[in-house]
């Protein structure tokens, strides 16, 4: 009896463990308790307060600042491939800002910009040639810029031309009452050789043949060309100088083949130069070259320009803005600010807001049309009514390389180096750094002449961040003036190419504004500033046209008061502009520009 009851409880026992293991057990293997909050962990990404560009998948700190890093908004669902997500704060702190896609019309207040230089009117252009063979032994006319006027000295010269007709004129002068015709056909030579007065009436009554003859200049104007030295030999009909009438000079004007059909001469154009900032010049066109030249695709656009105070100097680089033909002041176009476009060399792109209510965004390649003012022309890529980032652009284009989106540099996506990653330290070499961040911008073929002129412009930067090492406020200034002067002299007529031609002008008006600041800054710490903004722009025109030469790409953590800041060195050395004596050798190589 008692074996039965043992035997009915085990059954009842194992009956309840099986029953157990089917609810609770059964269940656990179907059906898996989600841990929440182990998925979120999985999916949080974390940034920066400073600096919004950095997204990490891990808590830590910043590897540009060093602050911790806090938990960014991770609401990524329901995105495309290719867009991505900043939180608000990260939009306020980096100051991104957008606009939305207009339309516009060329009409009275559109035109273009066309970049020209100033030459002068050979209309009022004439040469001083040599009449007849001889040597130069006195050159009175020896500097370009002279001014000449009719009947002055220039040159004496020495020919056994002269000496023979002498002769024969001493004759000819004697039998002059007999054999008149003799005499005057004698002159007449002289005449030709545009020698009278009393240089001839010397020889005459004296009897006595001068070796060396002073002739005269029969125009008068400002000295342009010089084609002999003293000593030089001279050939009758061959020029001894060229001289021109300044008083009005033309300005030639570059224009692309696809916009030729937008000028026709008597249009207005209002021409600048950065000699005079504040002062514009009145002109029309005045002659369009029927032949277009087809290295350039180019032809030129002449206007005429008045210049009775002689402000205007030939060579000298000018803008003209002028209005757009009348046939198509009724063509609507798209128009976008030129803060909105980040080039790389053959690419055009934009940052889109893809949705009008989140800060998501995403990369547009777009075809850009004629310049206008501070605007560009959209032909592909945008639509009416597209929002667009409009500052804050860089900023965008980092978050998204960081994200492994599409960006400027990265076509297709994919995790991309933007030199914010990671520092130098244990584990990493120098050239392991330097491999990794080398030649981030996408490289154009520009001429060799072109790339000198650029580095001319480099080398003033470097003994302008010198003079920031050194705390010498006043080298700062002087060197700032330079380096204006010869970014002035930066020839853009060597760019052949419109889109580099276009860029490089829309990069080297932001350098001239830092200079610009930089030159009138009373105080070191505003030079800094301007200083940092005149780094990043002059490190992208040197990524995009390169100068032949090594660059260093260099950056403190503790630079503008710990948002960070880079500058070009000529060497790997660090030497910190930003501070000084007080922290010199604080920062590291962060890109090799070659």
């Amino acid at each position: 009896m008692k074996n039965n009851k043992i035997i009915i409880y085990l059954g009842i026992l194992a009956v309840g463990v099986l029953l157990g293991w089917l609810v609770f057990g059964g269940n656990t293997t179907k059906e898996p308790v989600h841990n929440h909050n182990a998925v979120a962990e999985t999916k949080q990404m974390w940034t920066c307060s400073m600096h919004p560009q950095i997204m990490q998948p891990e808590a830590g700190d910043c590897p540009i600042c060093g602050m911790d890093l806090i938990p960014a908004e991770s609401s990524a669902e329901g995105l495309m491939a290719n867009q991505f997500k900043l939180t608000e704060n990260a939009m306020a702190l980096a100051n991104i800002q957008t606009s939305i896609v207009g339309s516009g019309t060329l009409g009275a207040d559109a035109g273009f910009v066309l970049s020209g230089k100033i030459k002068e009117n050979e209309n009022e252009t004439a040469t001083m040639p040599a009449h007849f063979n001889g040597r130069i032994e006195k050159l009175y006319v020896n500097s370009l810029g002279e001014k000449v006027n009719k009947g002055q000295a220039i040159a004496k010269i020495y020919s056994p031309e002269l000496i023979a007709a002498q002769q024969e004129l001493i004759v000819a002068y004697k039998l002059k009452a007999s054999q008149p015709q003799l005499y005057n056909a004698v002159k007449n030579k002289f005449k030709n050789w545009m020698i009278h007065g009393n240089q001839l009436d010397e020889v005459e009554q004296t009897g006595q043949v001068k070796t060396s003859f002073t002739i005269y200049s029969h125009v008068s104007g400002v000295v342009t060309e010089i084609s002999i030295n003293e000593g030089s030999h001279i050939m009758d009909g061959k020029p001894i100088f060229k001289v021109s009438n300044l008083n009005t000079v033309w300005a030639n004007f570059d224009v692309y083949e696809n916009q030729i059909g937008q000028f026709k001469t008597g249009q207005e154009v209002m021409v600048s130069t950065k000699a005079y900032p504040d002062k514009t010049f009145k002109g029309k066109v005045d002659f369009i070259d029927p032949i277009l030249d087809t290295n350039t695709r180019t032809v030129k656009l002449r206007v005429v320009l008045s210049n009775t105070d002689d402000v205007l100097k030939p060579g000298m680089f000018v803008e003209g803005k002028i209005k757009s033909n009348s046939s198509i002041n009724k063509e609507t176009v798209l128009v976008i600010p030129s803060t909105a476009v980040l080039w790389t060399g053959e690419r055009s792109v934009v940052y889109i807001k893809a949705d009008p209510n989140e800060p998501v965004f995403e990369m547009r390649q777009i075809t850009l049309g004629n310049s206008i003012r501070d605007n560009y022309e959209v032909l592909e890529g945008l639509n009416d009514g597209d929002e667009i980032v409009t500052n804050g652009t860089f900023t965008i284009d980092a978050a998204a390389q960081l994200q492994g989106k599409k960006s400027m540099m990265n076509k297709t996506g994919g995790k991309t180096s933007t030199g914010h990653e990671g520092h130098l330290g244990m584990g990493n070499t120098a050239s392991e750094n330097n491999e990794n961040h080398s030649n981030v911008n996408e490289r154009v073929e520009v001429s060799e002449g072109f790339q000198k002129q650029l580095k001319v412009v480099f080398d003033d930067y470097i003994k302008l961040k010198d003079a920031l090492v050194q705390d010498d406020l006043n080298n700062v200034v002087a060197e700032s003036k330079q380096l204006l002067t010869n970014l002035s002299n930066v020839n853009m007529a060597l760019l052949t190419d419109k889109e580099t031609h276009k860029h490089w002008m829309a990069i080297e008006k932001k350098i001239k504004t830092d200079a610009t600041s930089l030159s009138k800054s009373s105080k070191i710490e505003d030079q800094r500033r301007y200083f940092k903004s005149l780094s990043a722009h002059l490190a992208n025109a040197l990524e995009i046209f390169g100068i032949n030469e090594r660059v260093y790409h260099q950056y403190c953590p503790m630079g503008d008061n710990n948002n960070g800041a880079y500058w070009l060195s000529k060497e790997e050395k660090v030497i910190n502009p930003y501070f000084g004596g007080a922290m010199l050798t604080c920062g590291e190589v962060k890109q090799i520009i070659e």
